[in-house]
């Protein structure tokens, strides 16, 4: 993405070998659920308190807890729960209480055996709270010999598990674009971080995984990796090597940038936005945790997945809510023009893993 930390220049980082734009189809239902339980009236929660009483409320009900979601419009957080003892302790506490059929570890179950027995490239599955499944996703590469064994899998899973078509395709795209040392693609910085009083960015592994010096669009050497992860994760880290600006802030690339204060873990049903060195500016929903997809190049898991559009370039930008640092864009489906869904890079993990803090 632009960051404003170029004076004179707010280009687009740029880089890449790979921009990981998977074509993926991800949607949700909210089949096999009943209704919330009406025996209390739930508050109105901002998302960050939403996203505190689901952790208190995930301790107090240890197994009995079946996943969250917020509920933007009514602004209150939906909890899952196995029966209606667990729902009385939802409601007590604020929250919106609806009785599920699978716990959360009859879905981390499904999700094992689908790692197991149902991980072939083009492919991809997220918990998804609302219908209370795993939802896998095949693109039109997987062949009729390939869907026929993870239909056999996810059917052997009853009602834990549902599969779903994509017209699109997980597919790794190279986009032209600014130059990179060695390269002549584009990917986009995620967020400024520091680690050790220094100056770092952080963007895509895929990205930090083909390219290890990068410049900005002069052609001017701006940093050097320091950590890269992908496949298994999709996070990588670059020290600045230049004496340039780097504040802790997203550009909106309309003259203003949005500052960035803290990470904070994504929330179903949460209203965030991307910024990115192509497509710039959009905003949509979180729609899925803990998502897996399966790239030509290796898996990547624990992803978060949304409804926001992405294109070739955008890979590394940054998804965030106000000031609160979200996700770094690993890969999606569609484009900004039909629509699609992106998955992203929890932030908080990658700065847990590189040692690294915001601003």
């Amino acid at each position: 993405m632009k960051h404003r930390r170029i004076p004179k220049r707010r280009a687009a980082l740029a880089g890449a070998g790979v921009a990981a734009l998977v074509a993926a189809g991800v949607t949700f239902q909210s089949a096999n659920a009943s209704e919330p339980v009406k025996t209390g009236e739930p508050r109105t929660l901002s998302i960050a308190a939403a996203g505190k009483l689901a952790s208190t409320l995930g301790e107090d009900l240890g197994t009995a807890a079946a996943g969250t979601y917020y509920d933007a419009k009514a602004k209150s957080l939906v909890v899952n729960v196995l029966d209606e003892s667990a729902a009385k302790t939802v409601e007590a506490a604020g929250g919106k209480a609806r009785i599920v059929a699978n716990s959360l570890a009859e879905l981390d179950g499904a999700r094992t055996t689908l790692a197991k027995d149902a991980t072939v490239p083009g492919t991809s599955w997220a918990t998804d709270p609302v219908s209370n499944k795993v939802v896998v996703t095949a693109d039109r590469t997987v062949s009729k010999s390939e869907l026929a064994k993870v239909s056999e899998v996810v059917e052997g899973l009853g009602g834990k598990a549902e599969l779903k078509r994509s017209k699109g395709e997980f597919k790794p795209f190279i986009a032209g674009g600014d130059a990179i040392s060695g390269s002549g693609g584009r990917c986009s910085l995620g967020f400024n971080v520091t680690k050790g009083g220094e100056p770092y960015f952080l963007t895509a592994g895929h990205c930090t995984d083909a390219i290890s010096t990068w410049s900005d669009s002069s052609g001017n050497e701006i940093g050097t990796n320091a950590d890269s992860q992908f496949p298994g994760n999709d996070f990588g880290l670059v020290k600045y090597t230049a004496e340039v600006d780097h504040p802790s802030a997203v550009d909106l690339y309309d003259g203003s940038s949005q500052a960035i204060t803290h990470a904070a873990e994504a929330t179903v049903g949460e209203k965030v936005t991307r910024s990115g060195s192509t497509t710039q500016v959009h905003s949509g929903t979180v729609t899925g945790l803990n998502a897996t997809v399966n790239y030509s190049e290796g898996t990547v898991s624990g992803l978060i997945q949304t409804d926001v559009c992405a294109e070739p370039g955008d890979s590394g930008g940054s998804l965030f809510d106000g000031d609160a640092a979200i996700g770094l864009t690993s890969g999606g489906s569609g484009d900004c023009t039909s629509g699609g869904e992106t998955f992203f890079q929890p932030v908080t993990e990658a700065l847990s893993a590189t040692g690294a803090e915001i601003g």
